[in-house]
């Protein structure tokens, strides 16, 4: 996937290498949904924000950080996400069936299927 930054908003290099710098993590909340957590603060958890992802345009739409809110601007948790989309170590959009396939409990049930292997259409019930 090639995320794209939003046309609307200009590159701030200082955001880009800011990103290089800082050491974050990704959490894919929802398909298009990241939370970004700068590992790089002593409290990680209280620099924690949400990047959104249009899911057509692939355009990288907003971040609920300050930076962005108050001044509008691409932000560095915004070039992160761009960075980890583009080299393929994030996945903004996983698929359902990869979802899926992480629940399947069918090994421990013999020769039934398990129900997200049965909702999916992957196994049928036995008659």
């Amino acid at each position: 996937m090639s995320t794209k930054q939003s046309a609307a908003l200009e590159v701030d290099e200082t955001a880009q290498k800011r990103a290089q710098w800082e050491q974050f993590s990704f959490d894919v909340d929802a398909p298009g949904l990241i939370d970004v957590t700068n590992e790089s603060h002593e409290n990680p958890a209280a620099h924690q924000y949400t990047v959104s992802i249009d899911d057509v345009t692939d355009d990288l739409m907003a971040c609920t950080c300050p930076h962005h809110v108050h001044r509008n601007a691409f932000c560095k948790h915004m070039a992160a996400v761009e960075t980890a989309t583009e080299d393929g170590t994030l996945d903004a959009f996983p698929s359902e069936d990869e979802d899926d396939a992480e629940d399947c409990d069918c090994d421990g049930l013999g020769d039934f299927p398990c129900w997200p292997c049965v909702r999916t259409g992957r196994k049928e019930l036995p008659n």
